[in-house]
């Protein structure tokens, strides 16, 4: 991925995001930028016009984290935007070394399977940072079970690619932006995982609205919040989740949903708890009956 070109788009689009009147300067004139101008952001980060236009060519070379902090308040970037553009200057002050060995792919622990495998009436999975399911209990099995049709198993190209998805996710709109926003999160810290750039790379080729959310450069980090889905065996339901980083296992999280005793959804996940069981118990009759036969 060409890093200047990510730096400059980025600067540019949180830039046109701001209007003077979100900055506290006067407006005069009519204006042919749909935000602040190059001048107004160099002053509100006290640096010099000709310096803050080498920066939004995409420069973050040698830059210090001083003058990081400034872009980050002038540019009202929240947390994940201002870990994005670390994330950036990172990149470009890395030593671009050529034929850099891919990241290693990194392997579930036995430990945390069983932990995973222990939440009996809890969906939980762990992913890594191109938004593989690596592991999954049955009960996120049967959650999923639309996206576990494809190996591997990726949110992303569910999302985008499957046209179930719009009716598994009510709130499309918000999972498709989301799931973007932690890509392009990703594809800033891993910008040599050629994995990661295949995937967006496809994406971009097969999904208009992929590339269109692609373009608009906004970023995401999943950490708990609320979702809603419509099963296609139960139907809908609401819930909570919780996504947390695995300490030692870089670009592995662990996502956990819930939902509060005595509600609707609570009620859903008993149901589906039942249906999983009964696919993992017909799975497991068609198995042993297969394995009969091959012994006949």
């Amino acid at each position: 991925m060409d890093n200047r070109a990510e730096v400059s788009t980025f600067l540019r689009s949180r830039r046109d995001k701001i209007t003077p009147a979100d900055a506290g300067l006067p407006s005069h004139g009519q204006r042919r930028v749909p935000g602040l101008r190059r001048g107004e952001v160099a002053t509100l980060a006290g640096v010099s016009v000709e310096y803050y236009t080498r920066l939004e060519r995409g420069n973050l070379g040698g830059v210090s984290d001083s003058v990081l902090n400034a872009l980050a308040r002038a540019l009202r970037l929240n947390d994940t935007e201002r870990d994005h553009l670390y994330a950036l200057a990172h990149a470009a002050n890395a030593r671009p070394l050529h034929g850099r060995p891919r990241p290693k792919q990194a392997a579930v622990r036995p430990s945390v399977l069983r932990i995973i495998e222990g939440l009996h009436d809890q969906p939980a999975y762990v992913r890594n940072n191109r938004m593989d399911i690596l592991a999954a209990n049955p009960l996120a099995r049967a959650l999923h079970c639309e996206c576990f049709q494809q190996e591997p198993a990726n949110c992303c190209l569910f999302v985008f690619l499957d046209p179930r998805a719009r009716t598994f996710y009510p709130e499309w709109e918000r999972v498709a932006r989301d799931g973007v926003g932690v890509l392009r999160v990703e594809a800033a810290k891993n910008p040599y995982d050629r994995d990661l750039s295949n995937l967006i790379g496809e994406l971009c080729t097969r999904s208009d609205a992929f590339r269109t959310l692609w373009g608009a450069h906004n970023v995401h980090v999943y950490t708990r919040g609320t979702k809603r889905f419509h099963h296609p065996v139960v139907g809908a339901m609401e819930l909570m989740h919780e996504s947390l980083d695995l300490p030692g296992d870089e670009g592995l999280s662990i996502t956990v949903y819930s939902a509060d005793p005595g509600t609707p959804a609570a009620d859903a996940l008993q149901l589906l708890a039942s249906w999983a069981a009964t696919q993992e118990h017909d799975k497991a009759a068609a198995h042993a009956e297969a394995k009969h036969g091959r012994r006949n």
